[in-house]
């Protein structure tokens, strides 16, 4: 993998129940070369469930990348088999989760204590597909905060062939907390991260956790590779559209809020007549698109009520229209 690969200089991190299909085909309106997560898929939901549920996608979500939640190596090589075979661009594996629920599974952020079964994991699945298979972690576990022990782990592991970590800057606390707490407790120790790298300079390194801004952004990627926006990305999703102009040296697409959710209501017309899809379902994750504009709230609340949803998305999305008109002109 060479150095200059900057398929992860920015992303959209994986978020449970967020960041599914939909969510990635909107993201994808909005920048062009930003990475974009699935969220989490375990192993035994590949295994024993239906695969087409959890692995399908629209070609035009490239590059896009599933995150695998499991610890055994065979289940693991299954998975990222799988997804490689349906055309997903990178496997990454959970090692930052740090719910309740995860931890009884045995994965997420308590992997980060077996170093070598990570590693294990990561050649299982290096050995069956060509994509990359990368890492996403934390730095530490509950109130250690040794550098050693994230440095151990990021050294074993890339030993088995993953030359990708994405680093969540915070430690994981496995007892205490809850998963928001989590992101949100724990101290941001983004200098760890550029230790990482400064120690190990030929491997790609890409922080998260609690970045918001241009500024951020710009004065991490001036010490590590990339840079992975979570809630931030979610909640305030135009910001995506400046990404490609900021971080890629593309030229101003002149997209705009409304030609945006024009794209989203043909998306929702698709999908509602080709797999059945409640437009409400799909709606959802554009909710923050017109954040601090005129009308936002009340744009909202007609896409998000569900009272209209036997009507045509165009419907909704020219009633949605007409209710900004009405609040605009009230100003």
């Amino acid at each position: 993998m060479k150095q200059q690969d900057g398929r992860w200089r920015m992303s959209v991190a994986p978020m449970m129940d967020w960041t599914d299909r939909h969510c990635r085909y909107f993201h994808r309106l909005l920048s062009r070369h930003a990475l974009l997560y699935t969220e989490m898929v375990t192993t035994g939901a590949l295994v024993h469930g239906n695969v087409p549920r959890h692995l399908d996608f629209s070609a035009e979500e490239h590059p896009v990348a599933l995150q695998l939640g499991g610890s055994d190596a065979d289940e693991l090589a299954f998975s990222a088999r799988l997804g490689a075979q349906w055309g997903y661009d990178e496997i990454n594996l959970n090692c930052g989760c740090p719910s309740e629920r995860v931890q009884r599974g045995s994965f997420g952020a308590c992997l980060m204590s077996e170093p070598k079964l990570v590693a294990d994991c990561v050649k299982a699945m290096v050995d069956v597909v060509d994509v990359p298979v990368t890492v996403k972690h934390r730095i530490g576990i509950d109130k250690d905060e040794s550098y050693e022990f994230v440095r151990d782990f990021v050294g074993t592991v890339s030993e088995a062939g993953c030359k990708v970590f994405l680093v969540h800057a915070r430690n994981a606390w496995l007892k205490g907390l809850s998963p928001k707490e989590n992101r949100e407790v724990p101290p941001l120790r983004y200098e760890t991260v550029r230790r990482l790298k400064q120690d190990f300079p030929d491997l790609l390194f890409a922080v998260n956790g609690g970045i918001t801004t241009l500024q951020q952004v710009t004065e991490q990627l001036a010490v590590v590779d990339g840079v992975m926006v979570g809630r931030e990305a979610y909640h305030n999703p135009w910001w995506l559209s400046q990404w490609d102009a900021q971080f890629y040296g593309e030229p101003e697409a002149g997209l705009t809020r409304e030609s945006v959710e024009q794209q989203m209501t043909e998306y929702m017309v698709r999908e509602q007549k080709e797999r059945g899809t409640p437009w409400s379902s799909i709606a959802r994750h554009m909710l923050g698109l017109r954040n601090g504009l005129p009308g936002a709230r009340r744009w909202r609340q007609v896409w998000s009520d569900h009272k209209l949803k036997e009507l045509h998305p165009r419907d909704v999305m020219a009633l949605a229209h007409r209710t900004v008109d009405t609040r605009a002109a009230a100003l």
